[in-house]
């Protein structure tokens, strides 16, 4: 039988090899350190902007018809790293309803997910005018909650170390390289984050001019939050290619490969930290007045320049023509029948109410 010293300094040895290669894992160009076994991706973006579809070619579940995403709708994908070892699980979640429902975003985003998290913003390409209030509010709801959960996690985490419970990954904040281009002049999103304008199909139909603006003000956002940029459309088999490597870096923590691409009259693909401000310029202000913008910083100098080109939609959400609770693929016979029974006897106290206020009125 092995002494016990023997045994003790083996132990002593094999904690010293974990906490070496947990120290020694190099952060990528994301700010965040090597694989884990589980991950958590978010998609949220564009109403209708194609994000299930988006999601479905990146699952391989090319048969499968993407439905309309009514709130917020959870998977999972799963890939081997080797033989005969454990597939790593990726936690996928997708935010539908535009920014009408971004509340629902607390729910991915917790203390337990930030230490993995990564976010994915789909921006709908053939509709400019709407592309800037969702990109700001979804990622301004996103970034209060990160916070938020960042700071959970550190709360548990000085829990954990004052009544000495292991912790099997401490959380750590997203730091970018020293190298990276613009590092003092950006506002780095607290998580990995990927941009993808899609339908660029569709896209490719506005003057070219036009998208132009849009090229350059989604580098500038992209670079600014220190996020990937992604061009895309599910018709265009090179481009969904791209993105299943780039979601699998989310994912799965694979190669996004070294395609690049910042011409204006191609699909943008740009890793992150490979663009700088420099390379993309300043706001295409031809026919505009700076002076007359009143902008407070670059960002909002940005905004005001392209919503000057592309005046925006309204904000607010537009309400649903179709009811989902009558829609027939969601159909439940016993609470359908419940609801149309409530329904009515809403109807007949509305009719009730309405009469006994016009009473009250006849006399007085």
């Amino acid at each position: 039988m092995m002494p016990k010293t023997c045994i003790d300094k083996l132990w002593d040895l094999a904690a010293a090899e974990v906490q070496s290669r947990e120290s020694d894992a190099g952060e990528d160009a994301d700010g965040r350190g090597e694989a884990v076994g589980e991950r958590t991706v978010f998609l949220m973006g564009s109403k209708a902007g194609g994000k299930t579809s988006l999601l479905l070619r990146c699952l391989d579940s090319r048969d499968e018809p993407a439905k309309p995403t009514l709130a917020l709708e959870y998977t999972f994908g799963r890939r081997a790293t080797g033989h005969n070892t454990p597939k790593d699980i990726a936690h996928l979640w997708e935010l539908g309803g535009g920014t009408s429902l971004s509340d629902l975003v607390q729910i991915p985003i917790t203390a337990a997910s930030i230490r993995s998290l990564s976010i994915i913003l789909v921006l709908d390409l053939s509709a400019p005018s709407t592309l800037w209030a969702t990109m700001e509010t979804l990622l301004q709801v996103a970034q209060t909650h990160v916070e938020q959960a960042a700071s959970q996690a550190r709360q548990v985490d000085k829990k954990r170390a004052q009544s000495k419970q292991s912790a099997t990954a401490p959380f750590a904040a997203r730091v970018l390289p020293m190298d990276f281009p613009d590092r003092e002049l950006i506002s780095p999103f607290p998580v990995p984050l990927l941009i993808i304008g899609s339908k660029y199909d569709l896209f490719q139909e506005l003057a070219s001019d036009k998208r132009k603006v849009v090229c350059k003000t989604l580098r500038f956002v992209a670079h600014y939050y220190a996020a990937s940029l992604l061009f895309s459309s599910i018709k265009s088999e090179s481009l969904v290619s791209k993105t299943k490597s780039f979601f699998s870096h989310l994912a799965f923590n694979a190669d996004t490969g070294k395609t690049m691409s910042c011409d204006s009259s191609k699909p943008l693909i740009i890793p992150v930290g490979s663009d700088s401000f420099s390379q993309i310029g300043s706001p295409p202000t031809t026919e505009i007045d700076i002076t007359s913008l009143h902008a407070k910083n670059p960002k909002d100098l940005w905004k005001k320049v392209y919503e000057r080109i592309f005046p925006p939609e309204n904000t607010s959400e537009k309400k649903e023509e179709k009811d989902p609770a009558k829609d027939p693929q969601y159909s439940e016979p016993q609470i359908d029948a419940m609801r149309a029974q409530k329904d009515q006897e809403l109807e007949e106290y509305k009719k009730n109410a309405a009469k006994s206020w016009k009473g009250l009125q006849l006399d007085t």
